[in-house]
C-alpha cells in the first residue's frame, strides 16, 4: 500500500478526535523539564548578604573548627523543592501516558488507511529541500509512544523514592523529563531530520544522566564515552540522509518509502543507504563494535539505567529499521548484515554476562544481548517480531533494573547504618535477600523466567517468534537467495539461528546465576548489616508490581496461531500490518512464511528445552553456599578472567585507538602544529623578527651628538664629492 507523504489533517478520521492533540505528548515532558530545571537553578543560587561583613564571625568560626558541627553526621535532608518536583516530574509523564492511551483508543475507533500527520510549521524551505516539522501518528509510532510514556511513568515514580535524598533531585528530574521529550520527538517525527533531532537529543540526555554524579571521574568519563561512541554511529545516520536526499529527493517517511520501492532489488544505492543507517543503529542500540558504551552507562542512577536500557534510547535503532522497512526490504545483503551482527552481538554479550559480579553489569550485557535478538528479527524482515520483543523486553528489563535498584537501595541503607563501605552492587556481598525482600524476590523471578523464555511468560512468545522467523526465512525468501561475502544467505540464516539458541541458553544460565547469588543461599552482607536490610518503600515497589503483571501477560499481545486456543492470535501482527506488512511480504517473496505444524512444534520444543536446560544447569552447577564475600574472593584465572574483564575489548580500544589518537594529538597537533608552528613560528617567530629589526636599529642609535655631527658631515662631503668628480 502506497503511503502519501502528507495527509491533509482535515481529511483524516483522526483529525476530529483527541489525536489532534498529539503535539501535547512531547510538550508535557518539555514543560516538566523547564519547571524542574528552573527549580534546580533556584536551589543552588546563593544571594549574598546586603552587608558583606554580616556573618563574618560565624564564617570565621566555621573555618576555625573545620566547618563541622553536630549535623554533619546526620542523614542529608531533602531538597527544599523536592515536594513540587515529586509532583511535576512524574505528573507530566502520567498526563502524557493518559493522552497516549486516549490517542490509542481513538485510533482503535477509526479505519486508518494512512498515517495521521500533524504539521506544526515549515521548517526547512530551502531549494529542493522543503521540509515541515511534522508529527506522524500511525500504528508503529503509537506502540512506541505507549511504551515510552507507560514504562517511563513507572520509572519516574520509582525515582521519587530512589533519589529522594539526592541534592541534585530537581536537576535529575529535569534531565529525565528532557530525555522523554526527545524520545517522543524521535518516535513521532514525520521525517528523518526531525527523527534525528530526537536521536541527538537522547544522546545528549544520556550524557547528562550517565554522568549525573559527575564529581566522580569514572562517572563523568562514562558519560563522555557514551556521547563520543554515539557520535560515530550518528555519522552513519547523517550520510544515509544525504544519500536519501541525493538519490530519492525526499526525507519524509512517506515519499522515501514510495520512491525506495522503485529502486532495483539488491541495488548498490539501497544497500549503501541501509548499511549507513545500520551504522547509526549500531551506535545508538549498542551492537558490535559500538556496544562498549552501554555497560558503562551503569555509572548513572539505577532508574536511569532502566530508562535507557528498557524502553527508550537503546531501542531507537530497532525502531529506525522498522520505520525504514521498505528501504531494507529492497536490500537483502544489508538485511543479512543486520541480522548477522545482531546474532553475533547476542552471543558475544551473553558470554560476558556469565561472569559479571556487579548486578547492574549482568543486566547491562543482558540488554546488549537482547538488542541483538531484536536486530536479528528486523534484519530478516520479521519487523513485528522485533517490535514485539522490544515491547516485552521493556516490561521485564525495566522490572529487572528497578528490582536491582531496590536491592542496591537496601544494601546502601544497611551499609550506611553500620558505616561500612563495601560494594553494594556486587552479588558476592548479597545472598539470602529473599528473606528480607520477598516482594522484590518474587517479582524479579517473574522477569527472569520471562527473559529466559519459559512458557508462558512474555519473553517466551517474542523470543520464540524471532527464532521461528529466522528458521522460516532460511528458504523461500530474498535473504536465502542473497549472499554475503560469497556465503549463501540460507547458510548465514541457519548460523544466526544457532547463535540465537546458544544465546538463549546462556541467558537462562546467567540470569539464574544472578538470582541464586542475590536472593538464595546464606546472606553475605554482614552480621551487623542484616537487621537493616528491608523491602524498599511502596513508592518504589509499586511500579515493580505493575511491571511484574506486564511481564506475565505481555506475551498475549501476539499469540502465535499454534497456541490460538489459549488467546487471541496475532494482535500485534494485525495492528502493525499497515506499516510494515508490505515490506515483510517483499522479503518472503509475496507470501507469508509457512512451516508445517510438526516443524513449528519442534522449534517451540527446542526453545523450551534450551531455556529449561539453562536454568537447570545453573541450579545444578552453582552453589550459593560456597560463595564468599567480595573482599575474600580470589582473583579469577583463565577463561573466568577473560570473561570477567569483558575480553579486554575496552583495553584493546584504548591501546589501539584512544592512546594513538592522544599521541598524534600530543605530538603532531599540540607540539608540532600548535606549539611548533603556530606558537613557535608565527607567534614567537614574528616577535623574534621584530626584536631583530629593533636591535639593528638600536645599533645605529648611539645617543652621542658628536657622532651624529661627524656622520652628517661625512654624508654631506660624500654627496658633494659624488656631484663634483664626475
Amino acid at each position: 500500500m502506497m503511503i502519501p507523504a502528507m495527509t491533509p489533517e482535515g481529511a483524516h478520521p483522526l483529525a476530529t478526535t483527541v489525536a489532534r492533540l498529539v503535539w501535547l505528548l512531547p510538550l508535557l515532558p518539555l514543560l516538566g523539564f523547564l519547571i524542574n530545571g528552573t527549580l534546580a537553578m533556584l536551589g543552588v543560587a546563593k544571594v549574598g548578604p546586603a552587608d558583606p561583613s554580616a556573618g563574618h564571625d560565624e564564617h570565621a568560626h566555621a573555618a576555625h573548627t573545620g566547618g563541622h558541627d553536630d549535623h554533619a553526621h546526620h542523614a542529608p535532608t531533602r531538597h527544599k523543592f523536592a515536594g513540587i518536583v515529586s509532583l511535576i516530574g512524574p505528573g507530566v509523564l502520567i498526563a502524557a501516558f493518559g493522552l497516549a492511551v486516549a490517542c490509542f483508543l481513538a485510533m482503535r475507533g477509526v479505519e486508518m488507511e494512512h498515517p495521521y500527520i500533524v504539521t506544526l510549521y515549515q521548517w526547512m524551505p530551502v531549494g529542493d529541500l522543503n521540509l515541515a516539522a511534522t508529527f506522524q501518528l500511525d500504528q508503529l509510532s503509537m506502540v512506541m509512544v505507549l511504551v515510552v510514556t507507560g514504562v517511563g511513568t513507572l520509572i519516574h515514580v520509582f525515582s521519587v523514592g530512589y533519589m529522594q535524598e539526592d541534592p541534585g533531585y530537581p536537576r535529575y528530574f529535569a534531565y529525565l523529563n528532557l530525555f522523554i521529550f526527545f524520545m517522543l520527538i524521535l518516535v513521532l517525527g514525520g521525517n528523518y531530520p526531525l527523527l534525528f533531532v530526537g536521536w541527538e537529543g537522547v544522546g545528549l540526555c544520556s550524557y547528562l544522566l550517565i554522568g549525573f554524579w559527575f564529581s566522580e571521574k569514572a562517572n563523568a568519563d562514562a558519560g563522555k564515552k557514551a556521547f563520543i561512541v554515539n557520535r560515530i554511529g550518528d555519522f552513519g545516520f547523517l550520510v544515509a540522509m544525504f544519500l536519501m536526499f541525493a538519490n530519492l529527493g525526499a526525507l519524509d517517511f512517506g515519499n522515501v518509502a514510495a520512491k525506495a520501492a522503485e529502486l532495483p532489488m539488491g541495488g548498490v544505492m539501497a544497500t549503501t543507504i541501509c548499511l549507513f543507517l545500520f551504522l547509526g543503529c549500531a551506535g545508538k542500540s549498542a551492537q558490535i563494535p559500538l556496544y562498549v558504551w552501554l555497560p558503562d552507562a551503569m555509572a548513572g542512577p539505577t532508574p536511569v539505567s532502566a530508562l535507557i536500557h528498557a524502553a527508550t534510547m537503546v531501542t531507537a535503532g530497532v525502531y529506525l529499521i522498522a520505520r525504514s522497512a521498505t528501504l531494507f526490504s529492497m536490500a537483502p545483503t544489508a538485511q543479512l548484515v543486520v541480522a548477522l551482527v545482531g546474532g553475533l552481538t547476542a552471543f558475544f554479550a551473553a558470554t560476558i554476562g556469565l561472569k559479571q559480579w556487579d548486578i547492574k553489569k549482568v543486566l547491562a550485557y543482558s540488554t546488549v544481548s537482547q538488542l541483538g535478538y531484536m536486530f536479528v528479527a528486523v534484519g530478516v524482515g520479521a519487523y513485528v517480531a522485533g517490535i514485539f520483543h522490544l515491547v516485552t523486553h521493556a516490561f521485564f528489563k525495566a522490572l529487572l533494573f528497578l528490582g536491582s535498584g531496590s536491592v542496591i537501595y537496601a544494601m546502601h541503607a544497611a551499609y550506611h547504618a553500620t558505616h561500612k563501605h563495601d560494594d553494594a552492587q556486587d552479588m558476592r556481598n548479597m545472598g539470602g535477600l529473599r528473606k528480607f525482600m520477598p516482594v522484590t524476590f518474587y517479582l524479579m523471578w517473574i522477569a527472569t523466567l520471562a527473559i529466559a523464555g519459559i512458557p508462558f511468560f512474555s519473553g517466551f512468545f517474542s523470543k520464540d517468534e524471532i527464532l521461528g522467523s529466522v528458521f522460516a526465512r532460511a528458504h523461500g525468501s530474498t535473504l536465502a537467495d542473497a549472499s554475503l561475502l560469497g556465503v549463501p544467505g540460507g547458510t548465514i540464516l541457519m548460523l544466526i539461528y544457532g547463535l540465537g539458541l546458544a544465546s538463549a541458553l546462556m541467558t537462562a544460565i546467567y540470569m539464574t546465576r544472578m538470582m541464586l547469588y542475590t536472593f538464595h543461599g546464606p546472606n553475605r552482607t554482614g552480621e551487623a548489616e542484616r537487621p537493616h536490610l528491608a523491602e524498599a518503600p511502596w513508592i518504589m515497589t509499586g511500579p515493580l508490581v505493575v511491571l511484574g503483571a506486564l511481564s506475565l501477560v505481555g506475551g498475549w499481545l501476539n499469540v502465535p496461531a499454534l497456541l490460538g486456543a489459549i488467546g487471541p492470535v496475532g494482535v500485534l501482527d494485525h495492528w502493525l500490518e499497515p506499516v510494515v506488512g508490505e515490506a515483510a511480504l517483499r522479503t518472503t517473496l509475496g507470501a507469508a512464511p509457512h512451516m508445517t505444524h510438526e516443524t513449528e512444534l519442534m522449534l517451540v520444543g527446542v526453545a523450551i528445552a534450551i531455556a529449561t536446560a539453562g536454568i537447570a544447569f545453573a541450579v545444578w552447577r552453582l552453589k550459593p553456599a560456597a560463595l564468599v564475600a567480595k573482599k575474600d574472593a580470589v582473583a579469577p584465572q583463565g577463561i573466568d578472567r577473560i570473561l570477567e574483564n569483558k575480553y579486554f575489548v575496552d583495553e584493546g580500544y584504548d591501546k589501539g585507538i584512544v592512546q594513538p589518537t592522544l599521541d598524534v594529538s600530543r605530538v603532531v597537533l599540540w607540539k608540532g602544529l600548535d606549539t611548533g608552528i603556530i606558537d613557535g613560528l608565527f607567534v614567537n617567530g614574528s616577535a623574534l623578527l621584530a626584536r631583530a629589526i629593533g636591535w639593528m636599529g638600536s645599533q645605529l642609535q648611539t645617543g652621542q651628538v658628536g657622532t651624529y655631527a661627524w656622520v652628517l658631515l661625512i654624508g654631506v662631503i660624500t654627496l658633494l664629492g659624488a656631484f663634483t668628480f664626475r
